[in-house]
């Protein structure tokens, strides 16, 4: 049988209970806006030269942090995404961004 008409699946068969288990995720608790330490930077690094600000430190849960991200973008009037625990606003946003995580009570940010 050639290689072109092999046919995989996509399903292995195991006999071990354990294998089908799906793992525990844990919810982390968001803490309060005037708590989170959170920093705005700047960062043109594996970005073809683009500049983009950058708010990490977030704790919490993951559709919250979206929810920021989201309003953030609509302040700047620019796009975005959340990835890896990191709010990425295109372009230099800085003084924006601070701005508007002062107002809306992240004490702790910081540029």
């Amino acid at each position: 049988m050639s290689k072109k008409n092999k046919i995989t699946s996509p399903f292995v068969y195991s006999t071990d209970p354990q294998a089908m288990a799906t793992p525990d995720t844990e919810e982390v608790e968001t803490l309060l806006p005037a708590e989170q330490p959170l920093r705005v930077i700047l960062e043109t690094k594996h970005r073809a030269g683009k500049t983009v600000t950058i708010v990490y430190g977030f704790v919490g849960a993951i559709s919250e942090m979206e929810l920021l991200g989201k309003a953030l973008k609509n302040h700047c009037g620019t796009g975005g995404s959340v990835k890896d625990g990191e709010l990425i606003i295109q372009g230099d946003h800085r003084q924006k961004v601070f701005q508007y995580l002062k107002q809306k009570g992240y004490q702790k940010a910081r540029l």
